[in-house]
């Protein structure tokens, strides 16, 4: 068999949407511990989102 699996694979895509899940789960998060509030969500999630997608796409 083999590692096709592997999370670390060249040329895999990763699709907006897998964006969009993965920076909500972490503006989760900061509203949990309090972090992220109403008022600042907006430019916050912007950020987190920019952050995430320039990362993955400078990796690609």
């Amino acid at each position: 068999m083999d590692n096709e699996g592997n999370s670390k694979q060249p040329g895999r895509v990763i699709s907006d949407e897998s964006i969009l899940k993965i920076s909500k789960e972490i503006a989760v998060k900061f509203i949990e511990v309090g972090r992220l509030t109403p008022s600042t969500f907006a430019e916050t999630f912007k950020d987190i989102h920019r952050t995430i997608e320039n990362t993955i796409r400078r990796n690609d």
